[in-house]
C-alpha cells in the first residue's frame, strides 16, 4: 500500500504498541546529534537465537583455525558498538512465529502469529476481518520518501519474514492465488506474490531476490529446473515485473544474476529456486546455480545506492530456521556464518557515517550448548572433557555438545550409540528430548546489533516493535511525530 507520514491508519498510529515504543525511542535519541542515516540495512537471521550465535562463532573460528579454538572468535556484527536484547512474543503466543515477529519489526505494532502486517484485530485466515486493519510498513514509508527499497531472502521471497515487509495478509500461507480460500477470493484479498509484483511504480521494490518461483508462475508452466508453477489465474508475475517497471529485469540462476548490468537496471527480480533456496551447505549442488547471501547483498547495495536519496534494504537468512526445525545444527550454523559474511560485505562497501546497519533475529530455537566439553572441542563433535577423555552419559554412551529440547531427533527408548557416528556430517541430526516432527521455536529474548547513525538507539531490553521506531527515527521516515 502507498504510504506517507499522514497515511498511517489509526489502527496503527493509535496502537499502544506503536505509541509507547515511539516515545521510548524518542526519549533515547541524542538530541545533540543531528546526524541521520541516509541508508539502512536490516539483517534478520531467522531463528538466530543467542545459542545459535555462540555456536556459529565457535564453528566459524574452528573452520579458520583447523578445528582448534573458536571460542574467542567473533561474528562480524558481534563487534558492532551497540547491542540490545529483544522480546519476541506475539500478542497471542508466548513463543512466537515469524509472521507476527516480522510484523512487529516492519510496522511498529505487535500482532498475532500467522498474520502479515495487519493488526491483531484481524482474524487469522479471514480476509474480511483484515479490511481496514492493514498496517503501513517500513518499505511503504521509505518508498513514499523517495528512497529505493530492497528485500532479499534465502527462503521463498513470499515466506513470512520477507513478506511482512511488503504485503498485508491475514494468512502467511497465502503465497500464491491457489492458496487463497473461497472467502478470501470473494472478499478480494490478493495473494502475497501478487502484492509484491503489482505495486505501483512509485511504491515498487527496486530489488527482490530469493526463492519461491512457483508462486509467480502459472500452473501450466515449468521453470528452468522443470518445476511447475502454482498460479491458477494464468498470470506470469515474472513477466509482469518486467512489464510493470522501468528498466526491470528478471533472473532465475547465478549465471544471469552475475551478468546483470546494474547501471542499466533499476528493478531486479531474482527467483533462484522453485521453493526455498538451498542451504549454504548444499548451494553448490543446485541444478540452476544460486548466488550466495553475500553476493545477493552486495549486488543489492550496488543497485540501490544509485538513488541519491538513499535506500532501505532488508536481508533475511531464512534457512537458519529451517535447519533448526529439522534438528540439523551444521546447516543452521553454516547459514549463520554466511549471514555474518554478508554483514561484513555490507559494512565494507558502505559509508559508516551515513549507513545504519542492524542485525537481529525474529525469534530463537530450543537449541542448546551443554555437557562440559573442553575448550577447543569441535562444536559439532562428541563431548570430550578437560582431561581429553570422551564423556559419557549415565547410559554409558557419548553425546554431542549441541542438542535440541524437542524435534525429530528425539530419543524414544534406547539412545543410539554415537561412538562411530560422524556427528560433524552435514546430514547428522542432533539428539533431542521431546519427540516432535519438527523442532519448535523458543521464547527467550534475541539480540540486536547496530552500527552507524542511530545505532545508539539500540540499548537495553526492548520490545520487538521498537526496531521499527529505531529505523524510523534514524532515517526520518515520517512514521511518527515524536
Amino acid at each position: 500500500m502507498v504510504a506517507n507520514s499522514a497515511a498511517l491508519p489509526s489502527v496503527q498510529s493509535d496502537s499502544p504498541w506503536f505509541k509507547d515504543s515511539a516515545q521510548l525511542v524518542a526519549s533515547k535519541a541524542n538530541l545533540e546529534n543531528k546526524t541521520k542515516a541516509k541508508n539502512v540495512i536490516l539483517f534478520v537471521g531467522d531463528g538466530m537465537g543467542i545459542s545459535t550465535l555462540t555456536a556459529a562463532r565457535i564453528y566459524q573460528g574452528q573452520q579458520i583455525n583447523g578445528n582448534q579454538g573458536g571460542e574467542e572468535n567473533f561474528l562480524s556484527f558481534e563487534l558492532f558498538n551497540h547491542t540490545a536484547l529483544v522480546k519476541t512474543y506475539n500478542t497471542n503466543q508466548q513463543t512466537p512465529d515469524s509472521a507476527g515477529t516480522m510484523t512487529a519489526i516492519a510496522t511498529g505494532v505487535k500482532s498475532k502469529a500467522g498474520v502479515l502486517s495487519v493488526s491483531d484485530t484481524a482474524l487469522r485466515g479471514n480476509c474480511l476481518s483484515s479490511k481496514g486493519n492493514e498496517l503501513v510498513t517500513l518499505v511503504d514509508l521509505a518508498n513514499a520518501k523517495g528512497l529505493s527499497t530492497g528485500v532479499v531472502s534465502t527462503a521463498r521471497i513470499t515466506h513470512a519474514t520477507p513478506a511482512a515487509t511488503y504485503a498485508n495478509s491475514p494468512e502467511r500461507n497465502w503465497e500464491a492465488d491457489s492458496n487463497l480460500t473461497a472467502e478470501a477470493v470473494a472478499n478480494e484479498c490478493k495473494d502475497i506474490a501478487y502484492q509484491m509484483v503489482m505495486r505501483d511504480q512509485d511504491n515498487a521494490l527496486s530489488v527482490a531476490l530469493g526463492g519461491g518461483r512457483r508462486a509467480f508462475l502459472p500452473n501450466t508452466v515449468t521453470d528452468g529446473e522443470n518445476k511447475t508453477g502454482r498460479r491458477k489465474d494464468g498470470m506470469d508475475l515474472t513477466q509482469a515485473w518486467v512489464e510493470n517497471y522501468e528498466n526491470a529485469a528478471y533472473v532465475w540462476n547465478k549465471e544471469a544474476f552475475d551478468a546483470i548490468d546494474v547501471a542499466s537496471t533499476d528493478h531486479l527480480l531474482g527467483l533462484f529456486n522453485s521453493s526455498h533456496m538451498e542451504y549454504e551447505a548444499d548451494r553448490a549442488d543446485d541444478v540452476g546455480g544460486e548466488p550466495s547471501l553475500t553476493e545477493m547483498t552486495a549486488k543489492s547495495i550496488e543497485l540501490l545506492k544509485k538513488n541519491d536519496n538513499g535506500y532501505l534494504l532488508i536481508v533475511e537468512s531464512g534457512r537458519i530456521d529451517h535447519a533448526h526445525h529439522a534438528g540439523n545444527a551444521k546447516r543452521a550454523l553454516m547459514d549463520a556464518v554466511e549471514l555474518s559474511n554478508a554483514v561484513k560485505a555490507a559494512y565494507e562497501t558502505t559509508d559508516p557515517d551515513e549507513t545504519l546497519i542492524l542485525v537481529t533475529a525474529d525469534h530463537s530455537h530450543v537449541f542448546t550448548i551443554a555437557g562440559y566439553p573442553k575448550r577447543g572441542n569441535p562444536i559439532l563433535g562428541l563431548v570430550h572433557g578437560v582431561d581429553g577423555n570422551l564423556s559419557t552419559a549415565i547410559d554409558g554412551k557419548p553425546y554431542t555438545t549441541l542438542g535440541y529440547t524437542n524435534g525429530p531427533g528425539a530419543v524414544v527408548g534406547t539412545r543410539d550409540d554415537l561412538s562411530s557416528v560422524d556427528t560433524q556430517d552435514r546430514d547428522f541430526m542432533q539428539q533431542a528430548l521431546v519427540p516432535m516432527g519438527s523442532e519448535t521455536h523458543a521464547g527467550e529474548d534475541i539480540s540486536l546489533h547496530a552500527t552507524g547513525p542511530g545505532a545508539n538507539l539500540a540499548q537495553g531490553v526492548i520490545e520487538q516493535n521498537v526496531i521499527f521506531h529505531i529505523i524510523n527515527q534514524a532515517q526520518s521516515l515520517g512514521g511518527t511525530k515524536y
